[in-house]
């Protein structure tokens, strides 16, 4: 849930959600890593932009999810967040990590494009 400030910080755009995921525990879903900032008005003492924040899931939602992280390699990954009415909408999807073989590829073509840019910049 968010307090009054960081609800104002979103209606302005100041999220950040790289790096962020959701998690479950004791039945309730936690949105971890996601950088809100401070809302240059308020007058709170002590704010922690990165502090976990619990999402409004009913059951059926709540259940989907943690069918979803009982599968091996999959986390729930925070897309969008958007607004509604007085209420702030956190868009979440599905993703799966890379295998060994997968990285290993993405590598090779980071490493290869390189070499190409540099041989470019070198004849022009």
């Amino acid at each position: 849930m968010l307090s009054g400030s960081e609800i104002k910080s979103v209606r302005k755009g100041n999220v950040n959600l790289k790096g962020s995921y959701v998690s479950v525990h004791n039945a309730r879903a936690f949105l971890k890593g996601a950088h809100i900032s401070r809302y240059p008005y308020d007058c709170g003492a002590d704010y922690d932009p990165f502090r976990d924040r619990e999402l409004l899931l009913n059951k059926s939602e709540l259940h989907k999810i943690v069918n979803h992280l009982n599968t091996q390699g999959v986390t729930i990954v925070p897309l969008a967040i958007g607004l509604e009415g007085k209420y702030a909408k956190l868009k979440i999807g599905v993703a799966r990590g890379k295998k060994k073989h997968d990285k290993r590829e993405s590598i090779k073509k980071r490493e290869a494009k390189r070499q190409i840019d540099r041989a470019m910049k070198r004849h022009i």
